[in-house]
């Protein structure tokens, strides 16, 4: 058997057992490959689909004990356990090899925290909402930072301003140190215990947030595999707006002159229009579309907050 027939064999079996995806990956071809590889140890990035050559030539640099063309059967035997791991457990993928990928940059993750899958992340890598920065903007905040992916990206995209990373979650937290150690931003990325904005007494530039906000029926809808994950991130009440609501109210004093919230609200944006019909919002482009992640200005929550 070769690496192709071992992928292919095991989306099929992944398929079969009706695993749901949505952590890294949409498919059973992309999850498998995942799981494969890295069983395998060989880059998540190998192109396998049309060089098999190649890919021997790279596991041969990597001093692996490896024949792509012809996998032994102790490596078929631990990439197919590897899979049926995930089909009995059905934890996310993440949660089996301990590592997540945003914009091609590896993060520690496991059942501590969320797998992190925000499309904030592509914004930041974009720089989406960089025409609503100044230059004086400095002071970033990663509210409900979970692994501390985001406010990683942040330091790495934007060199010269500081991060705070905050969450109520001390296990989140402590996932989130890891990887901020890794990516060795400790110098400019200060982690805080805080129950939304409660623990914290600075002033922000900009804050970015991926709270809890799915909505109590979709909540009762979720496969296993998100429901592995730690409900604190993920549950926001009747409408999905319990923590935003409270949120909004504590935010603006939180919030420098001309600064602003990106927010992401997934597949919640009738429930946020409902809940703040008279909020002034862009809504930002997404690979997933313009209704998943929203900007507001200080200005507009200020408003909003003067109005009957």
């Amino acid at each position: 058997m070769d690496l192709k027939e071992l992928i292919h064999t095991g989306a099929d079996r992944l398929d079969e057992a009706k695993v749901a995806f949505g952590h890294g990956t949409l498919n059973a071809q992309d999850e498998a490959a995942w799981l494969v590889l890295w069983q395998l140890k060989l880059p998540l990035d190998l192109d396998f689909t049309e060089d098999m050559l190649r890919t021997q030539e790279r596991a041969t640099a990597l001093n692996l004990n490896l024949n792509v063309a012809d996998i032994s059967a102790a490596h078929i035997q631990a990439c197919q356990a590897l899979i049926e791991q995930r089909i009995q457990t059905r934890k996310p993928a993440a949660y089996l090899t301990q590592e997540a990928w945003l914009q091609g940059i590896p993060f520690y993750v496991d059942e501590r925290s969320i797998v992190p899958r925000s499309f904030i992340a592509e914004l930041i890598s974009d720089g989406a909402f960089d025409a609503w920065l100044a230059e004086t903007s400095h002071s970033f905040l990663d509210l409900c930072t979970g692994n501390g992916s985001l406010a990683v990206l942040c330091a790495m995209a934007y060199p010269e301003i500081e991060v705070t990373g905050a969450d109520i979650s001390k296990d989140a937290l402590a996932v989130a140190k890891i990887n901020v150690e890794q990516h060795q931003l400790s110098n400019r990325i200060q982690l805080v215990e805080s129950d939304g904005l409660k623990g914290l007494t600075q002033t922000f530039d900009c804050i970015i947030c991926n709270p809890p906000y799915v909505c109590e029926a979709s909540m009762q809808g979720l496969p296993a595999e998100f429901k592995a994950e730690p409900l604190l991130a993920l549950a926001g009440g009747t409408d999905g707006m319990d923590f935003i609501r409270q949120l909004f109210l504590d935010l603006p004093d939180r919030m420098n002159h001309k600064a602003i919230l990106v927010l992401e609200i997934g597949n919640e944006r009738d429930h946020f229009e409902a809940a703040f019909p008279r909020l002034e919002a862009v809504w930002l482009e997404t690979s997933a579309g313009e209704d998943q992640v929203l900007l507001v200005t200080k200005e507009a929550l200020l408003k909003i907050g003067t109005q009957p």
